[in-house]
């Protein structure tokens, strides 16, 4: 399936100068949706993944049907104040500003494995962040699957060591 006929350009969005990647007319079809979610699931399955995370947002429209496809839990990272037990948080850098995540203290046992699913990687902050949570719970990341990677901000270079999954690069 070719992706990218599924996803609008928008310029100048959330902040002058950003060329957002619209993802909504690909999750509004649902063989591209489909589609997409079975490349990211086999790959997860692959990696023997036992919990998928997805980082607020949009981690959570990919990762949650991964998870549901290989019979696996699903870990939300959010921004803080939306989880209401105790949390670990991690502070980041973002293409375009700062930013927060958090994750409830107990979502990962020790050692489990743990493949991060989110719609876009940029510079690599959001999933060097949400690598420390989980390593910080105890978890072992085995594997990485995006929607999208924007080659230019060259994320992959926080990333080194994890296998990888992307479906599109611009």
């Amino acid at each position: 399936m070719k992706y990218t006929d599924y996803i609008k350009n928008v310029p100048d969005f959330p902040v002058t100068g950003i060329q957002f990647k619209d993802i909504t007319p690909l999750i509004g079809d649902g063989d591209a949706y489909r589609s997409a979610i079975d490349e990211l699931a086999n790959f997860a399955k692959s990696k023997g993944a036992e919990l998928i995370v997805g980082p607020d947002a949009r981690g959570f429209i990919f990762g949650s049907p991964v998870a549901y496809a290989i019979n696996a839990g699903f870990v939300p990272v959010r921004k803080p104040g939306k989880l209401p037990r105790e949390t670990i948080q991690y502070d980041y850098d973002l293409e375009y500003g700062k930013n927060t995540l958090a994750m409830h203290k107990d979502a990962i046992k020790p050692g489990q494995k743990v493949v991060i699913i989110d719609d876009l990687l940029a510079t690599g902050g959001t999933m060097e962040a949400t690598i420390k949570l989980i390593e910080a719970a105890g978890g072992e990341v085995v594997g990485l699957g995006f929607l999208i990677e924007l080659l230019e901000l060259n994320g992959r270079a926080k990333l080194k060591g994890f296998p990888v999954k992307v479906l599109i690069q611009y």
